[in-house]
């Protein structure tokens, strides 16, 4: 199957235009073979833009088609997506699942994959961007040269479960994890807890609109990751990557620190250093080329997993991990806070720039 394009249907047209735009980026790899969706005037439409047909339930499917895209919610968040997942794997389709997916429904899925002999896996998105890519290379590196002696994270709610799949792949393992009861705070949950025995400090936006769930989070993910000789941070979810050298100076004779002179190479390096570009994408940028292109990464991986089955299995068991890291810790935190604040004022960069433009190094 590793020659031809692989032939693709996308379920669910709400954020499944991400994957409608990954999938049409690649046309070496894939082609766009259908839209499943319930039949609204908005699915037709959108099926009409992109040429290809609509179905409205799995039973429609072409037996042609060689991968299903569910981006419909999972039980995780009161939709079919599970269902709609195992149906397909069931007949010979293989599916790429959007999360959050509880462990129940990802058991569900495999046993369905087996039994149809077919590749299944969850995508997080946020490990497949640019600037978490680079900053979970760089943190290989770390653990290749130095103990991570901690992590600290900051997340809305919303975007948890792939929070814990990031720090996972940046410590090199879930296991063991564990979380403390959190300290309710506003707007923030503050809690300790082990990831892959590495110890978190975490703190939850646990709020949500329930009109607007994308929406009103004061950022999606902040990640700092600490080693002897320094902290790795991701600034963003969308970048960028910052290195922070440890401040660590020789004492002469006298017991005063050396700040300069023989002996003193490390302070040389820069306090902060960007790994990778220092401009960040706009957020149109980001809908249209850093998150299609995650996705089509994703749809890569299970290509590769179509191609070697021996590999199923342990996509099958990191994504148990993270959806039961996930379930522990939304155990932890409880239901989100019920919030319906106004649409955000935004505050121009501009004017922040020239606060600080003109000022005296």
């Amino acid at each position: 199957m590793s020659g031809a394009p692989l032939r693709v249907v996308v379920a669910g047209t709400s954020f499944g235009r991400v994957y409608l735009d990954a999938v049409r980026s690649a046309p070496e790899h894939f082609e766009l073979a259908g839209v499943l969706a319930r039949g609204s005037a908005y699915s037709r439409g959108c099926a009409e833009r992109h040429g290809v047909p609509l179905y409205t339930s799995t039973a429609q499917v072409p037996e042609d088609v060689d991968v299903a895209c569910v981006v419909v919610r999972s039980g995780a968040t009161g939709g079919p997506g599970s269902d709609l997942a195992q149906a397909l794997l069931r007949r010979g389709v293989h599916v790429l699942q959007e999360h959050p997916v509880h462990a129940s429904e990802i058991a569900e899925c495999v046993r369905a994959a087996r039994a149809g002999g077919t590749a299944y896996a969850v995508n997080t998105l946020y490990p497949d961007l640019a600037p978490v890519r680079r900053f979970l290379a760089a943190a290989e590196v770390v653990r290749r040269r130095q103990e991570v002696r901690f992590v600290d994270a900051v997340c809305n709610s919303q975007v948890a479960y792939p929070l814990l799949d990031v720090i996972g792949r940046a410590v090199g393992s879930l296991r063991p994890w564990s979380f403390t009861e959190p300290v309710a705070g506003q707007p923030f949950s503050s809690l300790h807890a082990v990831v892959g025995g590495v110890p978190v400090t975490l703190r939850v936006q646990n709020q949500v609109h329930p009109e607007d769930p994308d929406n009103h989070s004061y950022l999606m993910h902040r990640i700092a990751l600490g080693c002897e000789g320094g902290v790795l941070t991701l600034a963003d979810t969308h970048g960028p990557v910052l290195w922070n050298a440890r401040l660590h100076a020789p004492r002469d004779a006298t017991g005063r620190l050396v700040m300069g002179g023989e002996g003193t190479d490390r302070l040389k390096e820069p306090s902060t250093t960007v790994l990778g570009p220092a401009a960040t994408s706009t957020l149109h940028d980001v809908f249209a080329g850093l998150w299609p292109d995650a996705v089509r990464r994703s749809l890569l991986r299970l290509r590769d997993d179509i191609d070697r089955p021996e590999r199923r299995a342990r996509s099958g068991q990191w994504a148990l991990g993270v959806s039961r890291a996930w379930a522990d810790l939304t155990g932890r935190l409880g239901m989100p806070e019920l919030i319906r604040p106004a649409e955000p004022e935004p505050l121009p960069t501009a004017e922040l720039a020239a606060a600080v433009e003109g000022l005296e190094p």
